[in-house]
C-alpha cells in the first residue's frame, strides 16, 4: 500500500478507540467524523492533541461545540455527550450557551462557597465581639466546618449537609463543640439569606437535641473559661500551706483526678523524661497512666521537692508526713479563695477538656490525657503511651496558655500540632 493510500486509510470516519490511538498529526489540523454521524467529529491538532467537537445548527447558524479531549473522553463518552447536546437542541436550547451558563454557575458557586461567605460574615460579626471569642469561633469553623462543607455553594447546602457535619464532630465526643459549630453555621446562613446569597437557612430546620446525643454531666462544680484567669491568680496568692497552693497549681497544669494527685510519689516522676507515670493500682481504670510534664509543672515539682522534707509523697500532710493531703484540704482551700460551690479539684479536668476541645485538639488525645473510661472507644486495646509526643506538645501549650491568661495578656490559640 502506497503512502497516499495509507493517509487515506488513516483518515476514515472514527469507528473505534484503537483507530483514534493510531491517528498521527499532520502539517495542519484536520477533523474526522464519527461513523455514527449526527455532527460528532474528532479534531487532531498539529501537536497531536485530539478534541471532540459537535457540529450543529441553532437559530439558522452553524455552530461548533467542544465536548472533551481524548483520551479523557473516550469514543463512547463522546457519543453520550453528543446525544445529551442533541436532546437540548430538541428542546430549543443552544448546547453551547447551556455550557457557558454552567461554567458561569460554577464560578458563582465558587465565589459564594460556604467558606467564602463564612469569612465575609466573620468580617462583619467579629469586630463587635470579644477578640478571643471571635478567634475561637473562626478556629472552630476552620477545624470542623470548612473541611466538610467549605467548598460547597452556599445556596446549594441542605439541612442534611449540616447534620452530617455535626455528626462527624459528635463522633469524636465533642458534643458541646458540635452545638457551637452548628450555631455559628446558622449565623452564616442567616447572613447569606440577608445578602441574597441563599434563599433560605437550612440550619433553622435542625434542632440540636434531635441529632446530638445528650451529654451526661456529673455534678462537679467548676468555673467556666472566662473565670479561669481570676481563679489562677487567686491560687498564686493563696496564703495557706505552700503544699496546698502548689497542689492546686499542679492540678491546674496536669488536670489529673484529685486522688491521683494526692497519692503521687517522687519515685513516679522522671524529671529527665518530663513524665509522671502513675501506676495502675492508683488509676481508676487500673492501667498505668503517663502525664507529660510541662516546664511549668516541673518547676512546681522542684519547689515541692525543696519543702517535702524527705517524704516519699509529693504532697504530704501537714501533720502526718507519711499521709497525703486530703481531698477536703483541696476543697477547703478553694472555699477560702471564694469558690465555695463553684469549683472542685475535679473541676480542673472539665475546664481543660472544654477549652482543649474548643481549641481543636483531637478528641482521642484529650481523652487519653484525661485517662477517661471512654478509652475503649479511642483504641481497641488501651495503650498508655499512645499519641504521647502529641500529648506532650498539647500539655506544654496548655501550660503556656494558663500563664498567658493569668498574666492578663493577649490570649493566643493552642494551635494543635499537625
Amino acid at each position: 500500500m502506497n503512502a497516499k493510500n495509507q493517509a487515506t486509510r488513516g483518515r476514515e470516519p472514527i469507528k473505534s478507540d484503537l483507530q483514534i490511538r493510531g491517528l498521527k498529526p499532520g502539517n495542519k489540523p484536520y477533523r474526522l467524523p464519527c461513523v455514527t454521524g449526527q455532527g460528532l467529529c474528532l479534531e487532531v491538532a498539529t501537536s497531536g492533541g485530539k478534541l471532540w467537537r459537535l457540529r450543529y445548527r441553532f437559530g439558522g447558524k452553524e455552530k461548533l461545540l467542544a465536548i472533551g479531549a481524548y483520551p479523557a473522553v473516550g469514543l463512547a463518552d463522546a457519543r453520550q455527550r453528543r446525544d445529551e447536546a442533541r436532546k437540548l437542541l430538541a428542546n430549543g436550547v443552544d448546547p453551547g450557551e447551556f455550557k457557558r451558563e454552567q461554567k458561569r454557575a460554577q464560578k458563582i458557586a465558587a465565589d459564594n462557597s460556604f467558606e467564602v461567605v463564612a469569612k465575609q460574615w466573620y468580617a462583619r460579626w467579629a469586630p463587635a465581639k470579644n477578640a478571643q471569642h471571635a478567634e475561637y469561633t473562626l478556629h472552630r469553623m476552620e477545624v470542623d466546618a470548612f473541611p466538610v462543607i467549605g467548598r460547597k455553594a452556599i445556596s446549594a447546602l441542605t439541612a442534611a449537609d449540616f447534620r452530617d457535619m455535626v455528626k462527624k464532630i459528635e463522633a469524636r465526643g465533642a458534643l458541646d463543640m458540635a452545638k457551637r459549630v452548628l450555631q455559628s453555621c446558622g449565623q452564616v446562613m442567616r447572613y447569606a439569606v440577608s445578602h441574597d446569597l441563599a434563599e433560605r437557612n437550612p440550619v433553622a430546620d435542625i434542632k440540636p437535641s434531635e441529632i446530638i446525643r445528650p451529654y451526661k454531666k456529673r455534678n462537679y462544680a467548676r468555673v467556666d473559661a472566662k473565670e479561669l484567669p481570676n481563679l489562677l491568680r487567686a491560687i498564686d496568692g493563696y496564703v495557706g500551706s505552700p503544699h496546698t497552693r502548689l497542689a492546686l497549681q499542679f492540678m491546674a497544669l496536669t488536670f489529673v483526678r484529685t486522688s491521683e494527685l494526692l497519692g503521687a510519689k517522687w519515685e513516679e516522676v522522671d524529671f529527665d523524661a518530663h513524665q509522671w507515670r502513675i501506676p495502675a493500682e492508683r488509676m481508676k481504670m487500673k492501667t498505668e497512666h503517663i502525664v507529660s510534664l510541662s516546664r511549668q509543672a516541673l518547676d512546681v515539682l522542684r519547689q515541692l521537692r525543696e519543702i517535702s522534707y524527705g517524704s516519699e509523697l509529693i504532697f504530704p500532710g501537714e501533720r502526718k508526713r507519711d499521709q497525703p493531703l486530703s481531698n477536703n484540704t483541696i476543697l477547703f482551700a478553694l472555699y477560702r479563695l471564694g469558690y465555695r460551690s463553684q469549683m472542685t479539684g475535679h473541676g480542673f479536668r472539665g475546664v481543660a477538656s472544654t477549652i482543649l476541645h474548643e481549641q481543636g485538639y483531637p478528641h482521642e488525645h484529650i481523652e487519653l490525657q484525661l485517662a477517661h473510661s471512654e478509652r475503649k472507644s479511642v483504641s481497641a486495646a488501651y495503650n498508655h503511651a499512645k499519641y504521647l509526643p502529641q500529648r506532650a506538645k498539647m500539655m506544654q501549650a496548655w501550660a503556656d496558655y494558663l500563664d498567658k491568661i493569668k498574666a492578663g495578656g493577649e490570649v493566643i490559640l493552642l494551635h494543635p500540632a499537625a
